[in-house]
């Protein structure tokens, strides 16, 4: 059989005008690491794989387990408020409930969560404006059915996102003796930094409220959106972590985010102490349309995260697949090397 190199063009004769040029990448020479897989190494990889992913997994799985959490399902603990809300002509009305528990001592973080409300609708995703959140085309959206009002002002920020926000207030009180002290929590720092600082950004204004002239809040919004935080004017607008927070819409229908942190001073710099505690909630936000519930939840973290076992779990499944195809193909080697002795004995 003729080489490769024999089909080549010899010094003097023309040479095509298609034929690749004599080196050895064009040639397909270059040195090639070529494994030979037997049957130990085949099963050592398995093994190997199976073996580490069930230690990680187990890690991750104890990890979760160990986080402290306590969840409130406060639907029900302000029916009143619930019952308000459902006729939208009372927007405008304010509705507060308390809602009082134990608590055991430790790092606390906050989160709001939701069940049956399905952010992850085709049309409920694509009804944003990026562009729009980044700054620039503020009086111009395209994210119906929440885009303009009738009159043609524009929604600022648009989108069925955007509009549908969590806008509860939840206050934390320590009981304490007699006195009733107000927990501090940090309302920034809780959005990932790329969004904070790349995906979302304000226009460009000496003043936020000029930037925002001649739009409107969305519907269902009580406040515009330069007015979220009157505290903070650095925590306004689009740049507002509770804003950015609800625009990373979940995969699925219960999901938490997060809303609060302790923050570590006078009687709660070691953590929350353990005692009595009330919520505070300013009702605003309905679910019984939906047939949803809300929860707030008070959890610690590790250094896995918080209280999700699905990683962990994702990794003993893997890892005890491995496995069991490791001892799969043992078994089906250890039977076809039986019927290769049985026949050269015959």
């Amino acid at each position: 059989m003729k080489n490769k190199t024999s089909f080549l063009p010899k010094e003097g004769e023309a040479q095509p005008s298609r034929c690749p040029d004599n080196s050895a990448f064009k040639q397909q020479r270059l040195p090639a690491w070529k494994p030979q897989l037997t049957i130990a190494s085949v099963l050592s990889c398995f093994f190997l794989t199976g073996a580490f992913c069930i230690t990680v997994g187990v890690c991750l799985v104890l990890s979760a387990n160990s986080v402290r959490e306590i969840q409130i399902d406060y639907s029900d603990k302000c029916s009143d408020c619930s019952k308000l809300r459902e006729n939208s002509s009372n927007w405008n009305k304010e509705c507060q409930c308390s809602v009082n528990f134990t608590l055991k001592e430790g790092d606390i973080f906050m989160y709001y969560g939701l069940q049956n409300f399905y952010q992850n609708h085709r049309r409920y995703v694509m009804s944003r404006s990026d562009a729009q959140l980044l700054g620039r085309n503020v009086n111009r959206s395209y994210c119906a059915p929440f885009s303009t009002y009738r009159n043609g002002t524009p929604m600022a920020p648009c989108g069925a996102i955007a509009n549908s926000i969590f806008n509860d207030t939840i206050d934390l009180f320590y009981n304490h003796n007699s006195s009733v002290i107000q927990v501090p929590l940090l309302k920034t720092g809780n959005s990932w930094w790329t969004d904070k600082n790349v995906k979302f950004r304000n226009p460009d204004s000496y003043n936020l409220s000029s930037a925002f002239a001649g739009t409107a809040r969305p519907p269902y919004w009580q406040k515009a959106v330069y007015l979220l935080d009157e505290e903070d004017e650095r925590n306004n607008g689009y740049v507002n972590d509770d804003f950015i927070i609800w625009m990373r819409v979940s995969a699925f229908a219960t999901f938490r985010n997060l809303y609060r942190r302790l923050r570590r001073v006078r009687h709660f710099a070691e953590g929350l102490p353990a005692g009595n505690y009330t919520f505070h909630i300013s009702y605003n936000f309905p679910v019984a349309r939906f047939k949803g519930r809300k929860h707030v939840i008070l959890s610690t973290v590790v250094w896995s995260g918080g209280s999700n076992p699905f990683l962990g779990i994702a990794y003993l499944v893997s890892g005890s697949a491995a496995t069991l195809t490791g001892f799969v193909i043992t078994g089906i080697h250890l039977k076809l090397r039986k019927k290769k002795t049985y026949f050269q004995k015959q």
